[in-house]
């Protein structure tokens, strides 16, 4: 949609402003966020009726890839927001819900995930906490061990096992306000990259209205999978593609403008770095093209569209690593500088193959299917 490249070229400046000082000092990007929120963007996936955009999957694509180019971390941030909204406008609960739904809609409240755990790890869809039934309300006690925007986001989207739970897989998700009793965040982060998303674990010890639950008792799970992970993967590949598309333009420009003064001749006038660089343009474009139709299934869902959300994760998340390999390999010692920009996209970029669900995992996954055996 034009009316969503308006928006990225109103928030963009000020997101590639407060880039580096994410970094640099771990900084939580407020004012990258506050610029998505001016812009609407915040909105993307709430509902029009709600002050939102009503964007769809491919609009995701294109925004979160957008600001991933400009910022990793806020690109991050971006994405849990977007997830969060998401799940809370597919199921809204009975009590606020409405509210809320215009509140992530308008960015007066910022949402995020806390999904995984410590006793599950990566394995996010299998909470291993479980909800206690009390006079009318739910006791949730739970190590969440990565909650990005865990500091500043005002309400998270947790999971746990619901109380007459019979499997990992019989869980349900609740609206946990940050500012709750019994919220704890343990720490701040201090990472290889994505250095500014305030990613930390949180301890729940918690009582929330049995009104504060998305869904029925025990749609968790269906949840995750049928909202939470379409949205998220997409998002979570979007981002790798943006940083590999920053890093390899960056090396672009370095190969045309540093030269050899004594041969006469530029960095690009070598074959090989030509080479280098068409590799790497090619391996863009084709996973980019991937993404492109993996969104459009996940818009017009049939039965390939779960292979390709788990393979165009791991796909993506893997070619983000080799293309921004090759942009180092290209800049050599500027590129392993901050000369050239190439060195916070080479770092960020290595976060999505490790966020669950893991490429290793999706890989697996997506073999299953391949196969024709169950998933879980």
């Amino acid at each position: 949609m034009t009316e969503l490249a308006d928006r990225l070229t109103q928030a963009l400046p000020a997101i590639r402003a407060g880039a580096e000082p994410a970094d640099e000092r771990g900084e939580f990007p407020a004012g990258s966020i506050a610029a998505l929120r001016d812009a609407g963007l915040l909105g993307l996936l709430s509902p029009e009726s709600a002050g939102g955009i009503g964007g769809g999957p491919a609009d995701v694509v294109e925004a979160v890839s957008a600001v991933a180019g400009a910022c990793g971390s806020t690109a991050m941030v971006y994405l849990m927001h977007l997830s969060a909204a998401a799940v809370v406008g597919a199921a809204v609960p009975p009590e606020g819900g409405d509210d809320l739904v215009a509140a992530l809609a308008s960015g007066a409240q910022l949402g995020t995930l806390a999904f995984s755990e410590r006793g599950s790890r990566s394995h996010f869809w299998a909470p291993v906490s479980r909800a206690r039934r009390l006079d009318g309300a739910v006791g949730i006690r739970a190590s969440k061990s990565f909650v990005t925007s865990a500091s500043h986001a005002d309400v998270y989207v947790a999971s746990t096992l619901a109380p007459d739970a019979a499997s990992p897989t019989d869980s349900s998700l609740y609206l946990v306000a940050r500012g709750s009793d019994g919220v704890r965040i343990d720490g701040t982060f201090d990472g290889l990259g994505l250095r500014g998303n305030d990613s930390a674990p949180v301890t729940l010890d918690v009582t929330v209205p049995t009104g504060a639950r998305l869904g029925d008792d025990c749609s968790g799970f269906g949840l995750m999978m049928q909202v939470v992970l379409p949205c998220f993967s997409l998002g979570n590949a979007a981002v790798s593609l943006g940083l590999a598309r920053a890093a390899l333009e960056a090396a672009i420009a370095h190969a045309g403008g540093a030269d050899f003064v004594h041969l006469d001749s530029a960095l690009r006038d070598l074959p090989t770095i030509r080479a280098y660089l068409a590799k790497g343009w090619t391996d863009l474009v084709a996973h980019e093209a991937l993404l492109r139709e993996t969104a459009a299934k996940v818009a017009a869902p049939d039965d390939t569209t779960v292979l390709a959300v788990l393979a165009t994760k791991a796909g993506c998340n893997e070619a983000a690593l080799r293309i921004t390999e090759t942009a180092l390999r290209v800049t050599g010692g500027a590129g392993f500088s901050k000369q050239v920009a190439v060195d916070r996209p080479y770092r960020d970029a290595r976060a999505g193959f490790v966020m669950a669900p893991t490429a290793d995992a999706l890989f697996d996954f997506a073999g299953r299917a391949l196969c024709g055996m169950d998933l879980f």
